[in-house]
Protein backbone atom coordinates (compact mmCIF):
# COMPACT_ATOMS: atom_id res chain seq x y z
CA UNK A 1 0.00 0.00 0.00
CA UNK A 2 1.07 3.44 -1.00
CA UNK A 3 -0.67 6.87 0.50
CA UNK A 4 -1.61 8.52 -2.66
CA UNK A 5 0.70 11.57 -2.09
CA UNK A 6 3.44 9.01 -1.61
CA UNK A 7 6.43 7.35 -3.72
CA UNK A 8 7.43 4.20 -1.55
CA UNK A 9 5.34 2.26 -0.27
CA UNK A 10 4.24 2.50 3.48
CA UNK A 11 3.55 -1.56 3.76
CA UNK A 12 5.03 -4.20 1.51
CA UNK A 13 4.57 -7.80 1.56
CA UNK A 14 2.15 -8.03 4.99
CA UNK A 15 0.73 -11.43 5.17
CA UNK A 16 -1.36 -12.83 8.12
CA UNK A 17 -4.95 -14.30 9.14
CA UNK A 18 -6.62 -13.66 12.63
CA UNK A 19 -8.79 -16.44 13.48
CA UNK A 20 -12.05 -15.57 15.32
CA UNK A 21 -12.10 -15.31 19.21
CA UNK A 22 -8.13 -14.97 18.98
CA UNK A 23 -5.98 -11.87 19.71
CA UNK A 24 -3.46 -10.42 17.64
CA UNK A 25 -0.80 -7.81 18.44
CA UNK A 26 0.80 -5.61 16.68
CA UNK A 27 4.43 -4.42 17.92
CA UNK A 28 6.76 -1.88 16.14
CA UNK A 29 8.35 1.29 16.37
CA UNK A 30 6.39 4.82 15.69
CA UNK A 31 6.17 4.99 12.07
CA UNK A 32 6.90 1.50 11.59
CA UNK A 33 3.65 0.92 9.49
CA UNK A 34 0.96 -0.06 12.32
CA UNK A 35 -1.74 3.02 12.25
CA UNK A 36 -1.93 2.73 8.29
CA UNK A 37 -2.83 -1.33 8.83
CA UNK A 38 -5.37 -0.10 11.60
CA UNK A 39 -6.83 2.47 8.65
CA UNK A 40 -6.92 -0.27 6.11
CA UNK A 41 -8.41 -2.58 8.30
CA UNK A 42 -11.23 0.12 8.64
CA UNK A 43 -11.28 1.68 5.03
CA UNK A 44 -9.89 4.97 6.57
CA UNK A 45 -8.17 4.15 2.85
CA UNK A 46 -8.39 1.82 0.37
CA UNK A 47 -6.50 -0.86 0.52
CA UNK A 48 -5.75 -2.68 -3.23
CA UNK A 49 -8.12 -5.13 -4.23
CA UNK A 50 -7.85 -8.68 -3.51
CA UNK A 51 -5.49 -8.17 -0.17
CA UNK A 52 -8.12 -7.41 2.82
CA UNK A 53 -10.77 -9.97 3.24
CA UNK A 54 -13.05 -10.75 5.88
CA UNK A 55 -14.57 -14.69 6.68
CA UNK A 56 -13.24 -14.69 2.80
CA UNK A 57 -14.74 -11.61 1.02
CA UNK A 58 -13.00 -8.78 -0.23
CA UNK A 59 -13.01 -5.82 1.84
CA UNK A 60 -14.18 -3.79 -1.08
CA UNK A 61 -17.57 -6.01 -1.52
CA UNK A 62 -18.24 -5.44 2.41
CA UNK A 63 -20.75 -2.57 2.67
CA UNK A 64 -19.34 0.39 4.51
CA UNK A 65 -21.69 0.48 7.06
CA UNK A 66 -21.34 -2.86 7.24
CA UNK A 67 -17.52 -3.03 7.69
CA UNK A 68 -17.82 0.17 9.94
CA UNK A 69 -20.29 -2.06 11.63
CA UNK A 70 -18.39 -4.62 12.90
CA UNK A 71 -15.11 -3.02 13.94
CA UNK A 72 -14.78 -1.25 17.21
CA UNK A 73 -12.06 1.19 16.57
CA UNK A 74 -10.22 2.01 19.52
CA UNK A 75 -8.04 4.83 18.97
CA UNK A 76 -5.13 6.14 20.54
CA UNK A 77 -6.55 9.77 21.00
CA UNK A 78 -10.41 9.30 21.73
CA UNK A 79 -12.85 12.15 21.40
CA UNK A 80 -15.30 12.47 24.03
CA UNK A 81 -18.05 14.66 23.61
CA UNK A 82 -19.60 17.94 25.87
CA UNK A 83 -22.09 15.52 26.97
CA UNK A 84 -23.23 12.85 29.51
CA UNK A 85 -21.44 9.28 30.03
CA UNK A 86 -24.13 7.65 28.93
CA UNK A 87 -24.58 9.56 25.98
CA UNK A 88 -20.90 9.14 24.95
CA UNK A 89 -21.03 5.69 25.88
CA UNK A 90 -24.49 5.10 23.78
CA UNK A 91 -22.85 7.03 20.71
CA UNK A 92 -22.58 4.74 17.84
CA UNK A 93 -26.16 3.34 19.24
CA UNK A 94 -28.38 5.89 19.84
CA UNK A 95 -31.13 3.60 20.45
CA UNK A 96 -29.68 1.07 22.48
CA UNK A 97 -31.35 0.83 26.35
CA UNK A 98 -29.93 1.58 30.04
CA UNK A 99 -29.33 -1.83 30.29
CA UNK A 100 -27.47 -1.84 27.43
CA UNK A 101 -24.75 1.34 28.46
CA UNK A 102 -24.38 -0.76 31.63
CA UNK A 103 -23.45 -3.91 30.22
CA UNK A 104 -20.77 -2.70 28.08
CA UNK A 105 -19.46 -0.03 30.76
CA UNK A 106 -19.31 -3.49 33.25
CA UNK A 107 -17.64 -5.27 30.52
CA UNK A 108 -15.36 -1.92 30.20
CA UNK A 109 -14.53 -1.66 33.99
CA UNK A 110 -16.21 1.49 34.05
CA UNK A 111 -19.53 0.78 35.89
CA UNK A 112 -18.25 1.70 39.29
CA UNK A 113 -16.23 4.92 38.31
CA UNK A 114 -18.91 6.43 36.72
CA UNK A 115 -21.75 5.15 39.78
CA UNK A 116 -18.88 7.06 42.23
CA UNK A 117 -19.76 9.80 40.38
CA UNK A 118 -22.14 12.54 41.75
CA UNK A 119 -24.89 12.04 38.15
CA UNK A 120 -23.58 8.75 37.64
CA UNK A 121 -23.92 8.09 34.08
CA UNK A 122 -25.72 11.65 33.76
CA UNK A 123 -22.46 13.06 34.82
CA UNK A 124 -20.96 15.57 32.07
CA UNK A 125 -17.74 14.82 30.89
CA UNK A 126 -16.72 18.23 29.59
CA UNK A 127 -15.36 18.75 25.60
CA UNK A 128 -12.58 16.04 25.11
CA UNK A 129 -13.67 14.65 28.44
CA UNK A 130 -11.30 17.09 30.37
CA UNK A 131 -13.12 15.84 33.97
CA UNK A 132 -12.25 11.86 33.66
CA UNK A 133 -8.64 10.38 33.92
CA UNK A 134 -6.70 9.16 30.88
CA UNK A 135 -7.59 5.82 32.13
CA UNK A 136 -11.61 6.26 32.49
CA UNK A 137 -11.49 8.39 29.07
CA UNK A 138 -10.05 5.21 27.68
CA UNK A 139 -12.47 2.60 29.50
CA UNK A 140 -15.16 4.82 28.12
CA UNK A 141 -14.18 4.77 24.35
CA UNK A 142 -13.71 0.64 24.86
CA UNK A 143 -17.32 0.65 26.21
CA UNK A 144 -18.50 2.83 23.37
CA UNK A 145 -16.67 0.54 20.71
CA UNK A 146 -18.46 -2.54 22.27
CA UNK A 147 -22.09 -0.69 22.25
CA UNK A 148 -21.51 -1.92 18.55
CA UNK A 149 -21.06 -5.72 19.45
CA UNK A 150 -18.27 -6.01 17.10
CA UNK A 151 -16.77 -8.87 15.47
CA UNK A 152 -13.56 -7.17 16.04
CA UNK A 153 -11.69 -4.93 18.54
CA UNK A 154 -9.23 -3.15 16.92
CA UNK A 155 -7.21 -1.02 19.50
CA UNK A 156 -4.44 1.42 18.15
CA UNK A 157 -1.57 2.53 20.80
CA UNK A 158 -4.28 2.32 23.79
CA UNK A 159 -2.45 2.57 26.47
CA UNK A 160 0.50 5.62 24.89
CA UNK A 161 -0.71 8.32 26.58
CA UNK A 162 -1.10 6.89 29.68
CA UNK A 163 1.21 6.25 32.85
CA UNK A 164 2.49 2.80 34.24
CA UNK A 165 -0.50 2.81 36.50
CA UNK A 166 -3.55 3.46 34.22
CA UNK A 167 -1.69 0.94 31.53
CA UNK A 168 -2.16 -1.67 34.14
CA UNK A 169 -6.13 -0.58 33.99
CA UNK A 170 -6.02 -0.98 30.12
CA UNK A 171 -4.28 -4.46 30.10
CA UNK A 172 -6.65 -5.68 32.80
CA UNK A 173 -9.92 -4.39 30.60
CA UNK A 174 -8.52 -6.20 27.42
CA UNK A 175 -7.59 -9.27 28.93
CA UNK A 176 -10.70 -9.80 30.48
CA UNK A 177 -12.32 -9.13 26.95
CA UNK A 178 -9.62 -11.90 25.74
CA UNK A 179 -10.74 -14.13 28.00
CA UNK A 180 -14.69 -13.30 26.54
CA UNK A 181 -13.03 -14.62 23.23
CA UNK A 182 -13.19 -11.26 21.50
CA UNK A 183 -11.55 -11.26 18.43
CA UNK A 184 -8.73 -8.30 19.13
CA UNK A 185 -6.05 -6.68 16.97
CA UNK A 186 -3.78 -4.61 19.54
CA UNK A 187 -1.52 -2.17 17.96
CA UNK A 188 1.21 -1.30 20.32
CA UNK A 189 4.89 -0.22 21.01
CA UNK A 190 4.68 -1.23 24.39
CA UNK A 191 6.60 -4.72 24.39
CA UNK A 192 5.03 -6.30 27.79
CA UNK A 193 1.67 -5.16 27.02
CA UNK A 194 1.58 -6.87 23.98
CA UNK A 195 2.77 -9.76 25.12
CA UNK A 196 -0.01 -10.05 28.10
CA UNK A 197 -2.76 -10.17 25.98
CA UNK A 198 -1.63 -11.63 22.35
CA UNK A 199 -2.17 -15.16 21.25
CA UNK A 200 -0.01 -14.33 18.36
CA UNK A 201 2.40 -11.48 17.71
CA UNK A 202 3.59 -9.79 14.45
CA UNK A 203 6.84 -7.35 15.00
CA UNK A 204 6.66 -4.92 11.87
CA UNK A 205 9.63 -2.26 10.94
CA UNK A 206 9.70 0.17 7.73
CA UNK A 207 6.19 -1.43 6.73
CA UNK A 208 7.15 -5.15 6.57
CA UNK A 209 6.71 -7.89 8.70
CA UNK A 210 9.93 -8.85 10.25
CA UNK A 211 8.32 -11.51 12.86
CA UNK A 212 4.69 -13.59 13.16
CA UNK A 213 5.29 -15.99 16.15
CA UNK A 214 4.46 -16.96 19.77
CA UNK A 215 4.75 -13.94 22.20
CA UNK A 216 6.73 -16.50 24.04
CA UNK A 217 9.22 -16.94 20.95
CA UNK A 218 9.09 -13.58 19.72
CA UNK A 219 11.09 -12.11 23.12
CA UNK A 220 13.48 -14.92 22.65
CA UNK A 221 13.89 -14.02 19.00
CA UNK A 222 17.60 -14.29 17.55
CA UNK A 223 16.42 -12.51 14.54
CA UNK A 224 18.66 -8.95 14.86
CA UNK A 225 16.02 -6.64 13.84
CA UNK A 226 14.11 -7.58 16.80
CA UNK A 227 16.72 -8.09 19.42
CA UNK A 228 17.44 -4.46 18.85
CA UNK A 229 14.05 -3.28 19.31
CA UNK A 230 13.37 -5.54 22.39
CA UNK A 231 16.27 -4.36 23.77
CA UNK A 232 16.35 -4.74 27.40
CA UNK A 233 12.76 -6.83 27.50
CA UNK A 234 14.71 -9.19 25.34
CA UNK A 235 16.78 -10.63 28.73
CA UNK A 236 13.92 -9.70 30.76
CA UNK A 237 11.71 -12.21 28.33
Amino acid sequence: FTYPEGVHPALAGLSFTLKSGKTLGILGRTGSGKTTLCSLLVKLYNPPRGTVFFDGEDIHDVPLDVLRGGVGYVPQDNFLFSASVRENIRFYAPNATDEDVYAAAKLADIYDAVMDFPGGFDTEVGERGVTLSGGQKQRVAIARALMMNPDILLFDEPTSALDPELTLEILKVIRELAEEKMTMVIVTHEMNFAKDVSNRMIFMDKGVIVEETTPELLFTSTNQRTREFLGKYHDMA
